[in-house]
């Protein structure tokens, strides 16, 4: 998702795929004329969006045209200072269909909502017809929206890192300085900009998208994280929302969030496991080079006797000073076992750490560390939202168990970080109730790495009556036009088309 994985580096989602790369600093933002910030009640200045920093990819659409939202920083001073939110979109090419605008959410915390409009944007214009405006904005911290800076040293910066893997003993001591280290770099750099970084905020930042757009609703298809946030959005303004989808959700819990999110990512990646091992031992791979084994239930055990075998001698990779460790190994397949179309990739990483005689090349998200406001970004996100346990010895006897349960994560899901010594959040999380218009159509994949079934099942319950559920067979991150799920995608697309749903939960055969 490209990976959405990398997107989501803390949480689970998003990625994250695997579907886009890292998050740009400079993403497709508006052109000079732009970059003026402007009240909701003056309108947004449109103009044909320009490419502000060289390596963006995917580059903006013909007819795709960007502007700047102004935002309050603080909501509970709505007329204090504010700040700039890049946002985009793309009008309907069939205005006679037109119904109004669709919101895309992405996923993270992290991924651009211009970046994902951008590559999602012709595969929708297939699927919806004209129906809608494509919309989509870059949460605080991403892309060209107000960013924070932490100031945190390039090692602290790494996906490896950040997500906080245990040691290859399963010791947690290093992890606790990192995290410290972390919490106390951002509270003393992050300022006010990195405080806002939330899910409330980001949710009231689209409904201010929402006014200047001049919709009295929106329709949404929030992905991964954005799930969280479509909900939330949904649970404070219900009667703004129209046709809403949620595609690949978590479990809202509010006394947990991200951390429960992380939680599940050991399950999720025995749930989605076995899709890579048949995969792995399937004749087809052997003229690639990459079968691993002749049957799919010999495929963990190599897989986790080479993580250990890294543990205790890293191979030298194609990157100088960065080896193939047993917890890069580890975080690689994480992020393969997202789509399908990136089982290949990690196959080859597993031939080539078996061989003596080949430096194996890292996946780029795991070579170089990330640019410290995207890092800033993920981490406050989701220490901003909720308040975490803070007993270290507690995280050292959850990980001991998880390591046993589910190995092939090796006890991070549950290991402590930066949260555990942040700044009390400024408020409670929302609570997903069944309260609202019956018009939210979930989709969720059976074997998601990363929102797994049974964490959708929590937000399906936590909707009721407001929602229908559409179970898909298919194995991976990211339904709607994402993993190839034919049935999925109809069901979606007659929604978002017609508003008809299914009449009761449903499943879609892979």
């Amino acid at each position: 998702m490209t990976t959405y994985a990398s997107k989501a580096l803390l949480t689970v989602l998003s990625a994250t795929a695997v579907a886009a790369g890292l998050t740009a600093t400079g993403s497709a933002s508006a052109a000079s004329a732009a970059s003026a910030v402007v009240t909701p009640s003056a309108g947004l200045v449109w103009t044909e969006c320009a490419v502000t920093h060289p390596h963006l990819k995917p580059r903006p659409l013909p007819g795709q045209e960007c502007a700047t939202l102004s935002v309050p920083l603080d909501y509970s001073d709505p007329r204090g200072r504010q700040v700039g939110i890049a946002v985009s979109r793309i009008r309907s090419d069939n205005p006679g269909e037109r119904r109004g605008a669709l919101a895309v959410i992405p996923g993270g915390p992290g991924s651009s909502g211009v970046q994902r409009l951008t590559t999602k944007a012709e595969a929708l214009r297939r699927e919806l017809g004209g129906t809608y405006d494509l919309v989509a904005m870059d949460p605080r911290g991403v892309g060209g929206s107000v960013k924070a800076n932490c100031r945190l040293e390039e090692d602290d910066r790494r996906m490896v890192t950040l997500r906080s893997w245990p040691g290859a003993d399963g010791s947690i001591a290093e992890n606790v300085a990192r995290s410290r280290r972390t919490a106390e770099a951002c509270a003393r750099n992050g300022g006010e900009e990195l405080a806002s970084m939330t899910t409330a905020n980001q949710a009231r930042d689209l409904d201010r998208f929402r006014q200047a757009l001049g919709e009295e609703k929106l329709s949404a298809w929030g992905v991964s994280y954005g799930t969280y946030v479509g909900a939330v959005y949904a649970q404070r303004f219900p009667h703004r929302t129209d046709r809403w989808v949620l595609d690949s959700s978590n479990d809202p819990d509010p006394r947990r969030v991200a951390r429960g999110w992380l939680a599940y990512l050991g399950q999720g990646a025995e749930d989605r496991f076995p899709d890579f091992a048949a995969w792995a031992a399937h004749p087809d791979r052997a003229p690639q080079g990459l079968r691993l084994a002749e049957r799919p239930e010999d495929v963990r055990p190599l897989v986790i006797a080479l993580a250990e075998r890294l543990d205790r001698a890293p191979a030298e990779s194609t990157t100088p000073g960065a080896p193939l460790t047993g917890t890069v190994f580890r975080q690689a397949l994480q992020n393969a076992l997202y789509s399908d179309a990136a089982f290949a990739g990690f196959a080859r990483l597993v031939v080539d750490a078996q061989d003596p005689k080949t430096k194996p090349a890292l996946p780029p998200e795991l070579a170089a560390a990330l640019p410290d406001e995207d890092a800033a970004m993920m981490v406050g996100v989701i220490c901003n939202d909720v308040s975490w346990p803070r007993s270290v010895a507690a995280h050292e006897r959850a990980v001991a168990v998880d390591r046993v349960r589910h190995p092939l994560t090796a006890g991070f899901p549950v290991n402590i970080t930066p949260c555990s010594f942040w700044k009390a959040p400024a408020e409670k999380p929302a609570r997903i109730t069944d309260r609202g218009p019956s018009n939210i159509l979930m989709i969720q994949s059976l074997r998601d790495p990363s929102t797994p079934y049974a964490a959708g099942l929590k937000m399906r319950a936590a909707l009721g009556d407001r929602a229908r559920l559409v179970s898909v067979g298919q194995g991976g991150h990211g339904m709607y036009v994402g993993n190839g799920n034919a049935c999925g995608n109809a069901a979606v697309t007659e929604f978002l088309r017609t508003g008809k749903r299914p009449a009761r939960d449903t499943y879609c055969a892979n």
